[in-house]
C-alpha cells in the first residue's frame, strides 16, 4: 500500500474488516481497501493540516478516529466521510499516545509534558488530569474491565491509575535510567510486560510493583509488546530488527 510520503506512525482496523486507516507524519490519514491493497478516496486532511500525525486510536463502534499531531491539537474525524468534526486546542505540548475506554464513554490521552488528560465523549469535556509523569508519555493500554490503566513514559516508569478515584495505584514501576517506549497488559490484567529503551523486556505484577521476568536479548530499544490471547507468551519487537517470543 503505497501513498503516505513520511513515515507511517498508526493503523486501525475498521470492524467490517475489509479496511483499514494509516496516519502519517506526511499530515494525513488515509482508508484503505484490504483485498486490493488501494487507497479508498482522496486522503484525509485537516483545514491546511501539514503537522506530522503521531498517533490515532479508533473508537470502538468504528465510527470515530482520535488523532494528535505537531500542531498540539487533539482532532476527532468521521470515519464515513474523512472530515475533523472537532478539535481540542490550547494544549502545550504534542500529543503522543491516545486510547478508548471499551464503551467508548471515555478518551485518554498522554502527553510530551507529562500529564494524561480523559475526557467524555458525550460532551468532549475534559473530566480529569492524572498527574505523576514527568516526560512524554508513549504507551496507555487499559485492563479488561476498564477501571485500570497502565502508562509509560521516557521518564523511566511505568505507572497504574485507578480509573474509579484518577489516582495512582502504588509506586511507580522504574525502570533504572532506560524510557520505556511500550507495554501491555496480560490478559488477565494482572501481569505488565514493559520494554525500553535499553532493550530489555520485563514483567511486572501489576498489585505489588515487583519484576517477575526480565529479558534482555534485544540490542536495541524495545519499540512494541504484546500478549498472546491466553496469556502464556510475550511477543516484542525491537529497532534492533527481530521480533522475540517469551
Amino acid at each position: 500500500m503505497r501513498g503516505h510520503t513520511k513515515l507511517v506512525s498508526g493503523v486501525a482496523y475498521l470492524p467490517d474488516r475489509q479496511r483499514i486507516i494509516t496516519c502519517s507524519y506526511d499530515g494525513s490519514l488515509r482508508l484503505w481497501d484490504l483485498e486490493s491493497g488501494a487507497q479508498i478516496g482522496d486522503e484525509w486532511r485537516d483545514e491546511g493540516g501539514s503537522a506530522q500525525i503521531r498517533t490515532m486510536a479508533l473508537s470502538p463502534n468504528g465510527k470515530t478516529i482520535a488523532s494528535g499531531s505537531d500542531d498540539k491539537k487533539v482532532k476527532l474525524w468521521d470515519v464515513e466521510t474523512g472530515e475533523v468534526f472537532a478539535k481540542w486546542e490550547g494544549h502545550t505540548d504534542f500529543l503522543k499516545s491516545v486510547c478508548w475506554s471499551p464503551n467508548g464513554e471515555r478518551l485518554i490521552a498522554g502527553f510530551d509534558d507529562g500529564p494524561i488528560r480523559i475526557f467524555n465523549t458525550a460532551t468532549w469535556r475534559l473530566i480529569a488530569t492524572l498527574k505523576g509523569h514527568t516526560n512524554v508519555v508513549y504507551s496507555l493500554t487499559l485492563s479488561p474491565n476498564d477501571r485500570l490503566l497502565a502508562s509509560t513514559s521516557w521518564d523511566c516508569t511505568t505507572r497504574l491509575w485507578n480509573l474509579d478515584t484518577n489516582l495512582q495505584v502504588g509506586s511507580p514501576l522504574q525502570h533504572e535510567t532506560s524510557g520505556v517506549l511500550t507495554m501491555a497488559l496480560s490478559p488477565n490484567g494482572r501481569i505488565v510486560a514493559s520494554g525500553s529503551q535499553d532493550g530489555t523486556v520485563r514483567l511486572w505484577d501489576a498489585e505489588t510493583g515487583k519484576v517477575i521476568a526480565k529479558w534482555k536479548e534485544h540490542t536495541q530499544t524495545v519499540e512494541s509488546v504484546c500478549w498472546s490471547p491466553d496469556g502464556e507468551q510475550v511477543v516484542s519487537g525491537s529497532f534492533d530488527g527481530t521480533a522475540r517470543v517469551w
